[in-house]
C-alpha cells in the first residue's frame, strides 16, 4: 500500500515479496554463535535501499515469474553484498554508514571480516539449495569479480594519476557487477532466451554504474546528515572517484597540484576548497551526464521486455537516479 502522503515508489510494487525476502534473510541469519548473528544483524538491519534484491524481484515480475525460488535467490544477493560491505568498511576504516557506526566500529575489524566470511558462505550454501548449475555459474563468477573490483581499487588508493577508463573497470567490477548477476539470475529462473537474459545483465550493469557514479557525486556535493555518511570519505581514502577525474582534467596548475596532495596524503584539510574546485570546474555536472547515459543504456535495454507494471517500475528506477540526494 502507498503511502498517502508520498508519491508512488518503483519498489511499492514488490513489497510482498520484499518481505518474503526478509524472512528468508531472518531464518537464515540464524547461528549458534551469538556474536555471528548479532553483527550480521546489526548490519542488515541498518535498512538501505536492497536494491539487488528488488531488482531480482522487479524482472522476475517483469518476465511473469512468481517462483519462490526468486525470494531465496534475493536474499542469496543481500548477503553477498552485506558481505561486501562489512569487507569494505573494514578496508575503507569507515566509521559511518547509513547513519551510524559501521560494524567495525561497533563490534571490531576482526568480528566484521569473518561475519562477512559467515555471510558469503551462507549464500553459498542458499545458492545449492536452489539446485541450478547456472545460478551458481553467475554468482560464483559475480563473486570473484567483485572481489578482483576490491583488490584493483587497492591498488589505484592514493594514485592522482588514474583515468576514467580504469575508474570504470572498477565501479563495473565492485559495484555493477552484482547489480548485473541480479538482474540475470531472474530470466534465468524464467527459462527466457538469450537475448532477455542479455539484455536484463545490460540493465543491471548499467544501473549499477549509474548508480555508483551518483554515489561518488553525493560524497563530495552531499551533507553527512542526508547521505548517512561522513562527507569527503572518498578524499580520506584516496580515492580517485569521476569527479575528482573531471576537476584534474580542466582545473589550473595550481588547484591539480591541491588535489593531488589531497589524494596521495589523504589530507581533508582542504576538502571545502576541493569541493569548490570540482563545483567550479563542472567536474560534478560531468559526471553526473555520465551517470545518465549509463541511466539511458539501462532503459534501452529494457525495449525487450514486456510492458507491465513491472517493467515500468524498472524504468522509473533508472530514470529516477537523475534526481537521487541519498
Amino acid at each position: 500500500m502507498t503511502h498517502p502522503n508520498r508519491s508512488p515508489h518503483p519498489l511499492d510494487i514488490i513489497q510482498t515479496d520484499m518481505l518474503a525476502v526478509d524472512r528468508v534473510i531472518a531464518q537464515r541469519l540464524s547461528s549458534e554463535v551469538p556474536l555471528v548473528s548479532e553483527v550480521a544483524q546489526y548490519i542488515i538491519a541498518a535498512g538501505g535501499k536492497r536494491l539487488r534484491p528488488a531488482l531480482l524481484l522487479l524482472v522476475s515480475g517483469a518476465l511473469g515469474d512468481t517462483s519462490p525460488r526468486s525470494h531465496t535467490l534475493a536474499a542469496v544477493v543481500e548477503f553477498i553484498h552485506t558481505a561486501t560491505l562489512l569487507h569494505d568498511d573494514v578496508v575503507d576504516e569507515s566509521t559511518l554508514r547509513r547513519g551510524r557506526a559501521t560494524a567495525n566500529q561497533q563490534f571490531g575489524n576482526a568480528a566484521s571480516v569473518l561475519v562477512g566470511d559467515f555471510l558469503y558462505s551462507r549464500a553459498f550454501q542458499m545458492m545449492v539449495d536452489v539446485g541450478d548449475m547456472r545460478v551458481m555459474e553467475v554468482l560464483s563468477e559475480a563473486t570473484n569479480v567483485i572481489a578482483e573490483g576490491e583488490v584493483l581499487q587497492l591498488m589505484n588508493m592514493h594514485d592522482a594519476s588514474l583515468d576514467e577508463v580504469t575508474y570504470m573497470r572498477v565501479i563495473r567490477s565492485k559495484t555493477a557487477k552484482l547489480f548485473e548477476a541480479s538482474a540475470r539470475l531472474a530470466p534465468i529462473l524464467a527459462v527466457s532466451d538469450a537475448a532477455t537474459e542479455a539484455a536484463c545483465a545490460t540493465y543491471g550493469q548499467a544501473l549499477g554504474c549509474a548508480f555508483q557514479i551518483i554515489d561518488d557525486v553525493l560524497d563530495y556535493e552531499g551533507d553527512a546528515e542526508t547521505l548517512g555518511k561522513n562527507l569527503g570519505d572518498d578524499l580520506r581514502e584516496g580515492k580517485v572517484t569521476l569527479p575528482i577525474i573531471g576537476a584534474l582534467r580542466v582545473a589550473s596548475a595550481e588547484q591539480q597540484a591541491l588535489i593531488r596532495h589531497a589524494i596521495e596524503a589523504g589530507d581533508m584539510t582542504h576538502l571545502a576548497t576541493i569541493q569548490g574546485i570540482i563545483q567550479s570546474t563542472g567536474a560534478l555536472a560531468a559526471a553526473r551526464q555520465t551517470a545518465m547515459d549509463e541511466a539511458q543504456r539501462a532503459v534501452d535495454a529494457l525495449s525487450v521486455l514486456p510492458q507491465n507494471p513491472y517493467q515500468q517500475a524498472l524504468l522509473q528506477l533508472a530514470l529516477g537516479l537523475q534526481n537521487r540526494t541519498v
